[in-house]
């Protein structure tokens, strides 16, 4: 079976243009199966590519290091806040009857900080410290140490053990006041 065909219609590596195309692609945020699509192939000739073509793995990686550098610095300002120069319209009046007229004012707009963004933010960039599941490793045993075992006292000494007791005077205040 040495001539045969291996079947589907073969896609046509196209070097630098191609590595160009995804890398503008990926840096859209666009998925490897929207990219296939887009270069009129399947994702599994998609991903033949990324393991055949170093140069196109390489451009497809930086297109999307490119894209979620993008989304972590929302993220961050997201999570403290921010200000940014924002435009309304504004009626102004001409005076003396004459009518108005609509001019744009700039003014700045403030984005209040994102609780969920912080907390998104430091379970991924401090897990140990910020995750909501903490582990704790315990070594050794784990026991109730008894120094005395009521089962071996005597009925005299259990005896003279509950007048003791009895002796002992239990109240709600602590004792350092």
């Amino acid at each position: 079976m040495e001539g045969k065909h291996p079947g589907g219609r073969p896609t046509y590596y196209e070097g630098l243009h191609t590595c160009v195309a995804v890398e503008c692609m990926a840096e859209k945020g666009l998925t490897d199966k929207q990219m296939a699509r887009k270069l009129g192939m399947t994702e599994q000739a998609f991903n033949i590519w990324k393991n055949q073509h170093t140069e196109f793995f390489e451009s497809l990686s930086r297109g999307k290091d490119k894209a979620d550098e993008r989304v972590e610095k929302s993220l961050y300002k997201q999570a403290l806040g921010y200000t940014y120069r924002a435009q309304k319209p504004v009626v102004v009046s001409d005076g003396n009857g004459m009518g108005s007229h609509v001019e744009t004012a700039e003014y700045r707009e403030r984005v209040s900080p994102s609780t969920s963004a912080a907390i998104f933010w430091l379970k991924n960039r401090r897990p140990k410290k910020w995750r909501d599941k903490q582990e704790i490793e315990h070594s050794g045993e784990i026991g109730v140490s008894v120094k005395y075992d009521l089962n071996k006292l005597s009925s005299e000494e259990l005896v003279t053990l509950q007048n003791l007791l009895a002796k002992i005077e239990y109240t709600d205040n602590d004792p350092t006041d």
